[in-house]
């Protein structure tokens, strides 16, 4: 099994990196995070050596750029006929299935880990909580990774890569909103509190700050971990399906 995915993953990152796509989408997730940090996020104005302005943004940033990525993985499979040429190597469909998000998350782990330069500047202007700063980029990887099994998903269920992506955008959009104050504001009147904090708890917000201020608690990362093998386990099936 994990011989499987090991080489579906290595197909996948070489492909990557075999197109401009990788440094284009690095290249836009850095730019975009020093803008949101330093300019919207009003990082000096603050008058804090933090990195929350930075993490503040993740969520809507990775609404427009991991469903982007997420689209080709096998919307592109599919147009091009080279999903049946995939489940002809010897690797099971949950093999491939796990290898081409795991190729995709840790590329989507690098563009994260590349804005290291915004957590060298907050030590050279000031004396941060590492820890939190640490807890933060640990949990924009989970919430990444929840956003790319969503995505990869949405992906298998057409050809069409900007169905895919607006698909992906879409549900992924509803699970940020779902915690926002608007929306739970329609629940209030008329559903039990149980309900309310059900709809609260799905949120990738709630579930995100609470990380980024430095609580890296376990029912957060249970959390986006069974988000992530609940999509995946439905991404096999649409992949089985597709192939019968």
């Amino acid at each position: 099994m994990m011989q499987g995915v090991w080489t579906v993953a290595e197909r996948e990152l070489k492909g990557y990196f075999n197109t401009a796509l990788a440094f284009v989408f690095i290249a836009v997730f850095v730019a975009l995070s020093a803008a949101f940090t330093f300019y919207l996020g009003g990082f000096f104005e603050r008058g804090k050596a933090d990195l929350q302005p930075f993490f503040a943004y993740h969520p809507w940033l990775y609404l427009l750029l991991i469903p982007a990525l997420a689209m080709r993985l096998w919307a592109e499979e599919r147009k091009t006929g080279t999903l049946e040429l995939l489940m002809t190597l010897p690797v099971s469909t949950g093999a491939a299935v796990v290898g081409k998000f795991l190729a995709a998350w840790l590329f989507a782990g690098l563009a994260l880990v590349l804005t290291f330069p915004m957590w060298v500047t907050v030590n050279v202007l000031g004396n941060p909580d590492n820890g939190v700063i640490l807890a933060g980029y640990l949990g924009s990887f989970l919430m990444a990774g929840a956003y790319l099994a969503i995505g990869a998903c949405l992906s298998a269920l057409t050809s069409n890569q900007v169905i895919a992506f607006i698909l992906g955008a879409v549900v992924c959009f509803l699970f940020v909103m779902s915690g926002m104050d608007m929306v739970l504001g329609v629940f209030r009147p008329w559903a039990p509190d149980a309900v309310v904090r059900t709809v609260a708890d799905v949120s990738f917000l709630t579930r995100f700050d609470a990380i980024a201020r430095g609580v890296l608690s376990v029912p957060d990362v249970v959390y986006f971990l069974s988000l992530m093998a609940f999509w995946l386990t439905a991404n096999a099936i649409a992949v089985d399906q597709k192939k019968a």
